[in-house]
């Protein structure tokens, strides 16, 4: 079998075409390469990147596209509504056939040396290839931002798994591990205010909110950290952002195990939050790629729901599942450029 592995590098750059053209075609110029999508998005100020081959090709489109980023993305005056560590924020490495995730976490902490070695920038591991249970999550990783990161290196808890602890003021710090498929998945809503999203986001993400007493305190247990409240969701992360082009609100998701918690699940999920909140979940887009899994699994759903349970092709199931899920509202979905085994 074949060794493919999937990247999904975002960059913090969702405005100048120009930019966003050149780390593209970074990634194209090598060979074993084969790119599949970039997405940017104005209001995060983020683009997000799809390239698929062998693994030591992967990841040398990796670090040119992370160089050329260092060349031209300046952080000192990047803004968007997306959290984000660094010009380079965050790459993974996934493994799609005949590749282990074990052997993804060497190809990260190879490509992770390279960038703090050539670029003088901070890398820390996530997910898979973190080297402490603090550091697997990237939430918990990515918290105070570009703009807390200075501060955050001077802690020792917090040096870089490669490099100096020396703050990048340019570039910020990178970001690189291995994980499973992840869904970026944004649910839209029939309103513009993002605190209702957000409010949608704690109750579904599985590590909830902060419990508080009768007095809106955070209670804490007896070794002083946090309780939190779970969400209604496993292996889900998410938050509330306002959408400004459309002049919506979204829940923005990340199912990082979609088979645990699927694309209609979210969904499903987010229009019940949303309904006892007076709004509505109107539709959802997918940013970059999904499995056809995914959209098969969300078919079937839907069928199950169906009295006449119809024996329908596996493209009248996806078109099935894009119109349940409102995945066309905002930009058309085609399944072509969407789904990552139709662009093997």
């Amino acid at each position: 079998m074949k060794q493919i592995i999937e990247c999904v590098p975002n960059f913090s750059e969702g405005r100048n075409s120009e930019t966003i053209e050149a780390i593209a075609t970074a990634v194209r110029g090598v060979t074993g390469v084969r790119l599949l999508g970039v997405e940017a998005d104005k209001d995060y100020n983020r683009t997000v990147v799809t390239f698929i081959g062998e693994p030591y090709a992967v990841v040398e489109a990796a670090f040119l596209a992370t160089k050329t980023a260092a060349e031209i993305i300046d952080m000192t005056i990047h803004t968007g509504e997306h959290p984000r560590l660094g010009a380079t924020d965050v790459v993974p490495f996934i493994p799609v056939s005949g590749v282990t995730m074990d052997e993804c976490i060497v190809l990260a902490r190879h490509y992770g040396a390279r960038v703090a070695s050539e670029l003088a920038i901070p890398v820390y591991l996530y997910e898979a290839a973190a080297t402490s249970p603090q550091r697997r999550n990237l939430a918990d990783v990515r918290k105070g931002e570009y703009e807390g990161l200075a501060a955050k290196l001077t802690y020792p808890a917090w040096a870089p798994d490669f490099g100096q602890a020396v703050f990048n003021a340019k570039s910020g710090a990178t970001i690189t591990g291995a994980r499973k498929f992840l869904i970026a998945y944004n649910v839209n809503l029939n309103t513009p205010d993002s605190t209702v999203a957000h409010e949608i986001a704690l109750r579904i993400r599985e590590s909830g909110r902060p419990k508080k007493d009768e007095n809106g305190k955070t209670v804490k247990d007896a070794s002083g950290e946090t309780i939190k409240i779970p969400g209604t969701l496993k292996a889900v992360k998410a938050m509330g952002v306002l959408l400004e082009r459309c002049h919506i609100a979204q829940v923005s998701i990340n199912l990082v195990d979609f088979e645990t918690t699927s694309i209609h699940d979210a969904f499903e999920e987010v229009k019940k939050q949303a309904a006892t909140l007076g709004i509505q979940a109107t539709g959802s887009e997918i940013v970059g790629l999904t499995p056809l899994k995914a959209l098969l699994m969300a078919a079937d759903f839907y069928l199950a729901q169906s009295e006449s349970k119809p024996n329908i092709s596996e493209a009248d199931k996806v078109a099935l599942a894009v119109d349940r899920l409102g995945l066309s509202q905002l930009d058309r979905f085609n399944p072509q450029t969407k789904i990552i085994e139709y662009q093997l």
